[in-house]
């Protein structure tokens, strides 16, 4: 059974953040909920270059360590839940360089998912072994590798349709 966490948190930016602007209080699924809050956040950045949307979201991934820590230190669980920054930084990763398009930001959301809940080698030897901000982060960092690897293999083998 998982810590409870007092929605009051919410009001301090820093829980804010790292619970997904309340995303990761959703009694079910809390890293999928995170994972949806994701896609508004991926299209408001779609516009930018690519070296612009992969230097934000380094930004938002170095961030990301301090909220994680921050709050995982508050609720004096290692990775809580209900802490989905993760999720949210995941998926803008596995988006790098994805065309702009429903069947990609669709298929980029299910092999994310796919990949930080399966946790293949090396993710959950890590995800068990790095704790901290950086433990949090980490695991979704490599789950987003995969998924992207996987996506943009589609995507070349497709010709970008589907």
């Amino acid at each position: 059974m998982r810590t409870p966490v007092d929605p009051r948190l919410l009001m301090n930016p820093v829980h804010l953040l790292s619970l997904g602007f309340g995303s990761g209080l959703a009694p079910k699924a809390p890293g999928t909920a995170g994972t949806l809050v994701a896609i508004p956040v991926y299209l408001l950045m779609a516009g930018l270059t690519p070296v612009a949307y992969l230097l934000v979201t380094l930004f938002l991934l170095y961030i990301g360590i301090h909220l994680c820590q921050a709050t995982a230190q508050r609720l004096g669980v290692h990775d809580h839940p209900a802490i989905v920054w993760d999720e949210i930084v995941g998926y803008l990763l596995t988006m790098v360089a994805a065309p702009f398009d429903w069947v990609w930001i669709v298929a980029g959301f299910a092999l994310f998912r796919l990949f930080d809940v399966w946790k293949p080698w090396p993710i959950g030897f890590l995800d068990r072994r790095v704790s901290g901000g950086i433990g949090i982060m980490l695991d979704d960092l490599l789950a987003a590798v995969y998924a992207s690897i996987v996506l943009h293999l589609t995507i070349y083998l497709t010709g970008g349709t589907l």
